[in-house]
């Protein structure tokens, strides 16, 4: 799985893909990563200012990491998703 990931929505978006992806439900991955099932409801919405010690969890339970990388050129519709 490889996906692009610019704001706490997307990344937010990219955990819930996964989870789905290994057929995990919500508390199945709390349970698994020891972050509450309603902290990441708030962050697979993009609505929570979670902490990136709590991203890096479920990512670890998830089996995934972040990469970085230089930021490719978007389009000029795209201005919004850089801040």
């Amino acid at each position: 799985m490889k996906q692009l990931a610019r704001s706490p929505r997307e990344i937010g978006h990219a955990i819930r893909l996964a989870r789905k992806d290994q057929g995990l439900t919500q508390k199945e991955l709390a349970s698994k990563s020891g972050v509450w099932q309603e902290t990441i409801s708030k962050i697979e919405t993009g609505s929570s200012g979670a902490k990136l010690e709590t991203i890096f969890n479920l990512l670890a339970a998830l089996d995934l990491e972040i990469t970085i990388d230089i930021r490719s050129k978007g389009s000029a519709d795209a201005v919004d998703d850089i801040f």
